[in-house]
């Protein structure tokens, strides 16, 4: 099923990893640095991975993270985020 709990959801999951990484998307977005298309076609990413509770978890056990895992759909765009601020 894909509708709007499961985008909902995966934002949450997305905005998570990002603050695990170290990557401000709210702030990307205002920097321009990410479009608000880029934003959206990165949650809707996310949905299509089969690991949202192996994540979770992940994150629960990984705060300050310098990356996000390998199996993570939108790891490059966070890491490019993340490193953008360093």
């Amino acid at each position: 099923m894909f509708g709007v709990k499961k985008v909902a959801h995966h934002a949450g999951l997305m905005e998570q990893m990002a603050d695990t990484v170290g990557a401000d998307l709210r702030e990307a977005v205002a920097d321009h640095r990410l479009s608000a298309a880029d934003y959206r076609t990165a949650v809707i990413r996310c949905t299509t991975c089969e690991g949202a509770e192996e994540c979770a978890h992940w994150m629960e056990s990984h705060a300050g993270a310098e990356e996000a895992p390998a199996y993570c759909r939108n790891r490059d765009l966070l890491e490019r985020l993340s490193n953008a601020k360093a």
